[in-house]
């Protein structure tokens, strides 16, 4: 296995060399590479964006549904006359649920399909192996999905929730409810790990205890020794930041081992409705998850973005957090390109502040100075339709704080 892996790399790094190679030679007279980065091709009537998403992997189960909700707005926006009078052109790669390969895909969009933006990434892993592409080129991405904050980068917007819009809610969600004790289980990659760090400051500041923190790789199946684990402890609840398909195989164990969410709620931040119907609802019942958007969440623009999903991809299909996302991500690009007049990527970041959108969850708002989102904090329970319905809100958007500066306790975590 290691020494698969860095032939990996190895091919992936002589991949980025040969494409900037490519890129450079290829480049055309209307599109010049400079110091600034590497600007989009606008010379036609159409702009180009790129769709960066895990189409098969272990991330696939998650992945694929954010793809179709980016393509819906696509076709939305160029139904409704493009941006700045130009149609929407949709280049789509495959990071295939490889850190490594969605780095050469971002690299690919920017430096040879010339996107203004490319929408995209599910794992901080993969974010984090993304960034300084981004960062080199000067080019934009949207992320759309919840992750452990302590972060910022001139060139992403974050359009998913940060630490103290899910995290530390659902946190705040499990203390009202009398919960002391927690065990907490994850993905072994930077998001959980983080993110439990966040959820062990959290404990000691606020009278919890963490009884047990496991972790298990992207894809695994092996979850009956942890799940033992969990069962002993006799925790409270558990804080779920397991991420793909290896929550099919964790909620199977925690049902075989006898465990509900009446005696050891399960507390999910990467579970939404499209991993419900994956893994079975009769695994999640009654389990909790903390997102910004359910399928339910009232309200005629989620009514309409719903019915819309629906009838493109089929009655049976749901909507989920990350896909409302990553849909409001691509109006929120279009807002901010028509008020700065401009494709360029230094002028749309400039425009970005204070940009608002009625998006299905509700208002959300641009936070120029971290990119980040404002945006309404949710607790939901699993019903037995397979849907997720609110069972608390925070009563209005919370204003983005990806490095807790707010919170005493967070002191030192960054």
């Amino acid at each position: 296995m290691t020494l698969f892996r860095g032939r990996r790399i190895l091919a992936g790094a002589m991949t980025l060399v040969a494409v900037a190679a490519l890129a450079a030679c290829g480049s055309k007279t209307t599109d010049e590479n400079t110091a600034a980065g590497v600007s989009a091709d606008v010379s036609g009537d159409t702009v180009k964006v790129g769709l960066l998403n895990s189409l098969s992997g272990t991330m696939a189960i998650s992945e694929v549904t954010v793809r179709d909700s980016i393509m819906l707005a696509v076709e939305e926006i160029n139904a409704a006359g493009g941006v700045l009078g130009k149609k929407i052109e949709p280049v789509g790669e495959d990071g295939a649920s490889d850190w490594p390969t969605f780095a050469e895909k971002a690299e690919k969009l920017i430096r040879e399909d010339r996107v203004a933006a490319v929408f995209g990434c599910w794992t901080s892993a993969s974010r984090k192996a993304v960034k300084p592409v981004f960062e080199k080129n000067k080019a934009l991405l949207f992320y759309p999905v919840q992750y452990e904050g302590l972060e910022q980068s001139p060139y992403i917007f974050y359009t998913g929730a940060t630490t103290n819009q899910q995290i530390v809610p659902g946190l705040d969600y499990l203390k009202a409810q009398g919960a002391k004790t927690l065990y907490l289980v994850g993905s072994d990659y930077v998001f959980p790990r983080t993110a439990n760090k966040i959820i062990k400051a959290y404990a000691e500041a606020n009278g919890m205890t963490v009884l047990g923190e496991d972790y298990a790789p992207l894809g695994s199946t092996e979850f009956g020794t942890i799940t033992n684990k969990v069962k002993s402890s006799g925790a409270d609840a558990v804080f779920n930041t397991l991420n793909g398909d290896s929550n099919v195989a964790f909620f199977k164990e925690y049902k075989s081992a006898g465990l509900t969410a009446t005696s050891m709620p399960v507390v999910s931040v990467s579970i939404a409705e499209e991993e419900v119907k994956s893994i079975g609802t009769q695994y999640l019942e009654g389990q909790l998850t903390a997102w910004n958007y359910y399928q339910t969440t009232p309200g005629a623009a989620n009514e309409k973005f719903v019915a819309a999903y629906k009838a493109k991809f089929g009655a049976d299909k749901p909507t989920s957090d990350p896909m409302e996302a990553a849909y409001v991500s691509v109006y929120l690009w279009k807002a901010m390109v028509e008020k700065a007049g401009s494709f360029d990527v230094e002028k749309v970041r400039e425009a970005s502040d204070g940009i608002t959108f009625e998006a299905p969850e509700g208002l959300v708002t641009v936070d120029g100075e971290t990119q980040h989102i404002a945006k309404t904090a949710r607790v939901g329970k699993v019903g037995a339709d397979g849907l997720i319905a609110e069972v608390w809100n925070s009563g209005q958007p919370i204003t983005p704080d990806p490095f807790l500066k707010s919170y005493p306790w967070a002191g030192g975590l960054s």
